[in-house]
């Protein structure tokens, strides 16, 4: 795969004052006596569901065929199946992605979002469909064996713009942290020495070390699990019992652990 196309350093987690915004759109966006959210999308025959649409292997276009691919297209896909409507899907920058769903440009994301407290004060969240972890990604001739973020004090790490991993390296006393807002202008400063190491997620980090050509490695996981959810807007209790229910059915008949060992290797639809 080409550099250009692995544009998979993408954010997990808005600012403050962006997440205040979210959560102001999302109560903005919810009229009094609101028809529940199944109902509408019932109704409707779709599901709208936002997604990055440049973070391999989670989703992306397939550059064969032009057509959105990963393992969050797969999830959504049974997630439709199971609702009974069809999915349409809508992609859009990751900065904008949670204030579009405040304001009801779309009804669920499911593109890799992280359940986070400060999320959850704005948006609710299904049952968990995906673990993993930060870790760290080297130069494959690193000798320093960076075992956590502390070993980087002095030194420069590179992370998604406005992702959680931003804030686990900007959290560390004497790391220098770069941000970046995708992955080719990261990895390309990682493999040229601009930078000692680049943070993300790990499931990501497996996928990118098959597919890039550039001279850099897997090193260390250096966080708590992080829990990948769908997530709507508040005040849909029919919606969320539904989700929640169309999720335990495709763990229960396998096929969500199929998509997790079709993109990734192994089953990460379970906490470790």
């Amino acid at each position: 795969m080409q550099t250009g196309s692995l544009n998979k350093f993408r954010r997990t987690v808005l600012t403050g004052a962006a997440m205040a915004c979210a959560a102001a759109l999302s109560m903005l966006a919810l009229p009094a006596h609101a028809a529940d959210l199944l109902d509408t999308v019932k109704a409707r025959g779709t599901l709208r569901i936002a997604l990055e649409g440049t973070y391999p292997p989670f989703n992306f276009r397939d550059p064969k065929t032009g057509q959105l691919s990963g393992y969050d297209v797969d999830v959504a896909r049974l997630l439709a199946a199971r609702l009974g409507v069809k999915p349409a899907f809508v992609t859009t920058e990751w900065a904008a992605i949670l204030a579009g769903l405040g304001a009801g440009k779309y009804d669920v994301i499911i593109s890799q979002v992280n359940v986070t407290p400060k999320r959850a004060q704005a948006f609710d969240f299904s049952t968990p469909y995906t673990y993993s972890t930060p870790q760290l990604i080297v130069r494959r001739n690193e000798r320093i064996e960076y075992r956590k973020l502390e070993d980087l004090k002095g030194r420069k790490v590179g992370v998604g713009q406005g992702s959680v991993f931003e804030q686990q390296a900007k959290a560390v006393p004497g790391v220098e942290v770069k941000s970046y807002p995708a992955a080719p202008e990261n990895l390309q400063d990682l493999a040229f020495g601009r930078i000692d190491a680049a943070l993300n997620d790990s499931l990501m980090v497996g996928y990118l070390l098959t597919s890039s050509q550039l001279p850099i490695r897997a090193g260390a996981r250096v966080g708590a699990v992080e829990r990948t959810a769908v997530a709507f807007q508040k005040g849909n209790p029919k919606f969320r019992a539904a989700v929640d229910k169309a999720l335990e059915e495709v763990r229960a008949d396998g096929s969500l652990k199929a998509a997790s060992v079709k993109w990734f290797g192994t089953d990460a639809t379970h906490a470790p």
